[in-house]
C-alpha cells in the first residue's frame, strides 16, 4: 500500500512511518523543506502550493500536521498560528485529494479530544457535541476543513486523539522530571478527567483505521479507561517511586503558559473509544498503571 503522511517530523509521525514500513507499506512524506529522497513531496500550505501529480495513486493519507497546541502561551498571535496551522493545510490537502483522477481510499485526518471542551463527568462518545472554548473551535474547524475530500467520495476518518503517553515527547516527557524529583502533584482540584492513550496503541489504531473500510467520521483515539487527574498523579508517582503530595502551583503555570491555556488544560474530558471498540480494535494497554510501566520501561 502507498501511504502519504504529513507531519512526519512530529511525535506521532516519526513513530508511524517505521511502523508502516515494517508491514510493507511504501511511505511518502509531504514536506515543506527540501526533499530528502524520492519519497518526499513538496507542499507549502500558506502559499497554497502542492505537487498534486505526485499524489496520484496513493492508497491512504494520514494527515498529522499542526503546530503544538500546549507548548507556548496563547497570545492572539499564537492562537492564530494554532488554528491556521491546522485548517489551512487540511483544506489544501482535502481539495487536492478531491481533484485527483485516482483518489485515495481513505484520509485519516488528525483532530483532538479538545473538540468536546470542558464537560465535567459526562461520558463522551463520538456522538457528543462540541464545546465552546478556543480549543473546541480549533478542532471543529480543523475537522470541517476535510469536507472537500468527503464530498468527493473519499472515506474520511477524523481522529480525536487524547493525551498520548510516551517518554519520548509530549506532555508526559514534560512531567517526568518534576515527578522524578518528588515535586509532581495534582492540577487544581484533581477531579477533572484525563483521557489518554499510549503511543503504541495510537499507532496501532491509525493502522486499524486505514485498513477498516467500515469506519468513517469522528473516532476517539483514547484508552477505554479515562482517569481523574488525582488518579493519574498517583499512578505516575507510583511508576517513578516518588510521593505526589504537593499540588502543582497554578500561579507559576499561568505565569509561563497564560491563564487561558492553563484553564483549558484543567478542563475535564471523560472520553471513551466507542467506535474503535465496536470495530474490533484491541488495546495493548487499556489500564493506566500497566500503560505507564510499559511506557517508562
Amino acid at each position: 500500500m502507498n501511504v502519504l503522511v504529513t507531519g512526519s517530523h512530529g511525535m506521532i509521525g516519526t513513530a508511524l512511518i517505521p511502523r508502516l514500513r515494517a508491514r510493507g507499506d511504501r511511505v511518502l512524506r509531504l514536506v515543506r523543506g527540501e526533499p530528502e529522497g524520492s519519497d518526499d513531496v513538496r507542499w507549502d500550505p500558506p502559499v497554497g502550493t502542492i505537487e498534486a501529480g505526485a499524489l496520484e495513486g496513493v492508497d491512504a493519507v494520514v494527515h498529522l500536521a499542526g503546530v503544538g497546541i500546549g507548548d507556548k502561551k496563547w497570545t492572539e498571535t499564537r492562537k492564530k498560528e494554532v488554528l491556521e496551522s491546522r485548517t489551512t493545510p487540511t483544506a489544501l490537502l482535502a481539495r487536492t485529494l478531491a481533484a485527483l483522477d485516482r483518489k485515495p481510499r481513505v484520509l485519516v485526518s488528525a483532530s483532538a479530544i479538545g473538540y468536546y471542551g470542558n464537560r465535567g463527568d459526562d461520558v463522551l462518545t463520538e456522538a457528543a457535541g462540541p464545546g465552546d472554548d478556543f480549543g473546541a473551535r480549533v478542532c471543529r474547524e480543523w475537522e470541517e476543513a476535510t469536507a472537500p475530500a468527503e464530498e468527493a467520495g473519499i472515506r474520511v476518518v477524523r481522529t480525536r486523539t487524547g493525551l498520548v503517553l510516551t517518554a519520548r515527547g509530549g506532555f508526559l516527557k514534560r512531567l517526568l522530571l518534576p515527578f522524578k524529583l518528588g515535586i509532581g502533584g495534582r492540577l487544581g482540584s484533581g477531579r477533572q478527567w484525563m483521557s489518554w492513550i499510549t503511543l503504541d496503541d495510537d499507532l496501532d489504531a491509525i493502522v486499524h483505521l486505514i485498513d477498516t473500510d467500515s469506519i468513517a467520521g469522528a473516532v476517539n483515539l483514547t484508552a477505554p479507561s479515562p482517569v481523574t487527574n488525582s488518579e493519574f498523579t498517583k499512578q505516575l508517582g507510583d511508576a517513578v517511586h516518588r510521593p505526589t503530595v504537593i499540588p502543582t502551583p497554578l500561579p507559576a503555570l499561568k505565569l509561563v503558559y497564560g491563564s487561558e491555556l492553563v484553564d483549558t488544560l484543567l478542563g475535564s474530558q471523560r472520553v471513551v473509544p466507542e467506535k474503535l471498540e465496536q470495530s474490533g480494535f484491541t488495546f495493548a494497554q487499556p489500564q493506566l498503571a500497566s500503560a505507564l510501566r510499559a511506557v517508562l520501561e
